[in-house]
C-alpha cells in the first residue's frame, strides 16, 4: 500500500556528521527501537485507551488526540450540521454576524493553538484590516494568557463601555478551559462578562448570546457558563483523552479558526493526511521516525540538550512557541527531555547567532522554511539615492534575500559541524498547518516512549501553582 503523500519535506544532510551529528550507521541501529516506539503509540496505547485499562506507568494517557481528525470529518460526513464540525461553522457564523471583535481567553494550550493558526494563516495585519477587507470576519485579540494588568485593561478600554446596533460596535467572548480553575483565564473571563454585561446595558441574556465556551462537560466553567444562560448548542467540549497541549485539532482551536474565516474541515485533513503517512510510511521515508531518530540521537549520543526552532517567517513564530510548550511539559520529565527554544530568522540572527556559531555544542537546529510566500515577491528596487550601496542587489527580491540568509546560516554551521534539520513547508495554508501541527505532537508522543517517558501529564506544573494558591490564601 503507498504511504499517504504529505507535502512537508524534511532534509537532515545538515545533521550528518561523524563528530558532531549523527551517522547513518547510528539512525540504522536505532532504527528497530525508533520502529517498536511507533508500535507502542499505534497498538500498545490504542488499546490501552480504547479499553480503558491503563497501565499505572502510562497514566495519564491522553491518546486521543491520534484519531481525533478522523473522527472529526467522520462524523461531519455522516451528520453534517448536527455533527460538532457542523455546530462550529454555525456557531462561528452567528456570531461574526453579530460582533466585529472577538476576544478568545485562554492559557497554554486553551490558546497558543488558537494563536499559531491567527499567525500562520491569516493576513499579517489583519486586525488593521476594514470589515470588508475581512471578509465579514471579527478582528481576534488573546487575553487570559497572562496576569498582566496593562494588557488587560488595554483591551477592555479598546473594546468600550456601549454595544450599538451594528455589528462594527460590538465584541463577543471565546472562552476556553477544561476544568475553569485555570486562575489567569478565569479572571480574565469574570472581568470580560462583566465588561460585556455592561456594554450590553446589564441585560445578561443579551450578553450570553456573545459568548461561546470551550470546556469539559462538568467543571467550574461548565457551570459558570449555564448559569449565565449559555446556551447548550454553542457550547463546545474540550474532549477527554486528549491534554491540552494536544487539543489544537479539538474545538480548543477550531472554534477561534472558524471565527478567522478558516478552512477547519481543510486543517483537519491535513492532519488526517499526516497520521496516515505515519501509520504507512516507510521507516526511512517517515517524516515522524526521522524526525524522532536525529532528535533522540543528538540529546542521547551527543548531548544536545537545546532544540532551537529558527522560523524563517515571522508568521510561524507562534507555531514555533506552541512547540516549545508540547516539547517542554511532555518530555521535561526525570531530569531528561531537550529544552526548547524558538527564534525567528534573520531577526534574532542579530542577537542569537554569536552564540549559536561559536557557543557549546549543546543544540539541535531546526529550521522551517516557507518556500512560497502569501504575496508577490517584492524587490529592492532600484534608487538614485545609493548611499546605502543596495543598487547591486536592487533587481534581488525578498524572498531571494531569505533564501541566501537561510544558505549562508546553514553553510556557516556547517562549516563549524553545528546540526540543522532542514523542514520545508510549501505554503502556511492550513492544510500544511494541518500536517505541521500534528506531526509534531505525533513525534512528541514517540519520542517519549523511546526515551522510556510518559509523553502526557505535567506533574510539575503543580508545584508552582500550588505554592502561588498558599501565598494568595486560598
Amino acid at each position: 500500500m503507498a504511504a499517504a503523500i504529505v507535502t512537508m519535506k524534511l532534509d537532515l544532510n545538515g545533521a550528518m556528521h561523524s563528530e558532531f551529528g549523527v551517522t547513518e550507521t547510528e539512525l540504522a541501529a536505532l532504527q528497530p527501537a525508533v520502529v517498536q516506539a511507533q508500535k507502542e503509540v499505534l497498538e500498545a496505547d490504542a488499546k490501552a485507551y480504547s479499553s480503558g485499562k491503563v497501565p499505572a506507568e502510562k497514566d495519564p494517557l491522553d491518546h486521543g488526540f491520534l484519531d481525533l481528525p478522523d473522527r472529526l470529518l467522520a462524523e461531519y460526513q455522516e451528520k453534517r450540521a448536527e455533527s460538532e464540525l457542523g455546530r462550529i461553522m454555525t456557531a462561528a457564523a452567528k456570531l461574526r454576524e453579530k460582533v466585529d471583535r472577538v476576544v478568545v481567553l485562554g492559557i497554554g494550550g486553551s490558546y497558543m493553538g488558537a494563536k499559531a493558526l491567527m499567525d500562520a494563516c491569516c493576513q499579517p495585519y489583519y486586525n488593521e484590516l476594514t470589515r470588508a477587507e475581512r471578509g465579514g470576519y471579527p478582528r481576534i485579540y488573546f487575553e487570559g494568557n497572562n496576569i498582566d494588568n496593562d494588557a488587560s485593561q488595554g483591551l477592555l478600554h479598546l473594546l468600550g463601555t456601549q454595544q450599538g446596533t451594528t455589528p462594527e460596535t460590538r465584541w463577543g467572548i471565546v472562552v476556553i478551559s477544561k476544568s475553569g480553575e485555570t486562575l489567569e483565564t478565569a479572571v480574565a473571563f469574570r472581568q470580560f462578562t462583566a465588561a460585556l454585561v455592561k456594554s450590553c446595558g446589564g441585560d445578561l441574556a443579551k450578553a450570553a448570546e456573545l459568548i461561546i465556551p470551550v470546556t469539559g462537560v462538568t467543571g467550574r466553567l461548565a457551570d459558570l457558563s449555564l448559569a449565565l444562560g449559555c446556551k447548550p448548542e454553542v457550547t463546545f467540549p474540550v474532549p477527554d483523552g486528549v491534554g491540552g497541549r494536544f487539543s489544537i485539532l479539538s474545538a480548543v482551536g477550531l472554534v477561534p479558526a472558524a471565527l478567522m474565516g478558516l478552512d477547519i474541515l481543510r486543517l483537519l485533513q491535513g492532519a488526517s493526511l499526516m497520521t496516515k503517512h505515519f501509520r504507512e510510511a516507510k521507516p526511512d521515508e517517515n517524516l515522524v521516525l526521522q524526525f524522532v531518530s536525529v532528535c533522540h540521537l543528538m540529546e542521547t549520543r551527543r548531548m544536545a540538550n537545546l532544540r532551537i526552532l529558527c522560523m524563517w517567517s515571522k508568521a510561524l513564530e507562534c507555531a514555533g512557541l506552541w512547540y516549545d510548550q508540547l516539547l517542554a511539559e511532555s518530555l521535561g520529565k526525570r531530569l531528561l527531555g531537550a529544552t526548547p527554544l524558538t527564534t525567528v530568522n534573520t531577526r534574532d540572527l542579530h542577537s542569537r547567532a554569536q552564540q549559536h556559531q561559536q557557543g557549546r555544542r549543546d543544540k539541535l537546529f531546526v529550521n522551517v522554511i516557507v518556500d512560497k510566500w502569501r504575496f508577490d515577491a517584492l524587490p529592492v528596487g532600484k534608487s538614485d539615492f545609493d548611499q546605502d550601496k543596495l543598487n547591486d542587489i536592487a533587481g534581488k527580491t525578498m524572498p531571494e534575500l531569505m533564501t541566501a540568509a537561510i544558505q549562508g546560516t546553514n553553510e556557516a554551521y556547517k562549516s563549524d559541524g553545528r546540526p540543522t534539520i532542514d523542514l520545508h513547508l510549501p505554503t502556511t495554508d492550513v492544510t500544511v498547518m494541518g500536517q505541521y501541527f500534528q506531526w509534531l505532537m505525533i513525534a512528541n508522543v514517540v519520542e517519549g516512549r523511546l526515551l522510556g517517558i510518559n509523553p502526557y501529564g505535567q506533574p510539575g506544573v503543580q508545584m508552582y501553582k500550588g505554592a502561588m494558591k498558599r501565598i494568595l490564601g486560598r
